[in-house]
């Protein structure tokens, strides 16, 4: 089931991050996340854009969120996704299942563009965007370091479809209505 992010759940979400910060090069954080810093990361996206939980059995299998891509009001239709999933839970479909559940309540927000960073090599998050339709626009090599590697990030793009704000002659794929 997915719903919206609840307040308890930063200790699972916390949990689920970070694996992947101690684990993995895919996180950025070089320290473990505390609870509380992942209640204040919750409670600081959650207002303006969905941060939604995969749960099976009232436990949290994973979570994606959008967050603001920039600050300047021009940017104001573009987000920034993430998606974490509890390593035991892979491979199962749960994570195009919640990113199908991401976008489709970006593109309601009137979300136009959203983007998603993905460290490098990672190939079950690259075949994940390109399935869900993201495509590549941009590689910064060797931009972050971790465990005394240089790691490589690609940027990744999704178009929803939205027309341009206020322009109420196009439907909800930003094309203009048939016939």
């Amino acid at each position: 089931m997915i719903r919206d992010v609840l307040a308890e759940d930063a200790p699972r979400l916390c949990a689920i991050y970070n694996h992947y910060v101690q684990q993995t090069d895919i996180a950025f954080e070089t320290q473990p996340l505390s609870c509380d810093a992942m209640a204040g990361r919750v409670a600081a996206i959650t207002p303006g854009l969905p941060w939604l939980v995969f749960c099976e059995q009232e436990r949290v299998l994973g979570y994606a969120f959008a967050a603001p891509w920039r600050e300047q009001a021009a940017y104001g239709h573009s987000a920034e996704s993430a998606i974490y999933l509890d390593p035991a839970a892979r491979g199962r479909n749960l994570g195009t299942q919640l990113y199908r559940g991401l976008l489709a309540r970006l593109r309601n927000q009137g979300v136009h563009t959203v983007l998603a960073g993905i460290a490098l090599p990672n190939g079950p998050s690259i075949r994940l965007h390109q399935k869900l339709g993201f495509r590549k626009v941009a590689h910064f090599s060797q931009i972050g370091c971790k465990q005394d590697r240089w790691i490589d990030v690609s940027y990744w793009q999704i178009t929803l479809g939205r027309g341009l704000p206020g322009d109420h002659h196009h439907n909800h794929n930003g094309l203009p209505p048939a016939g």
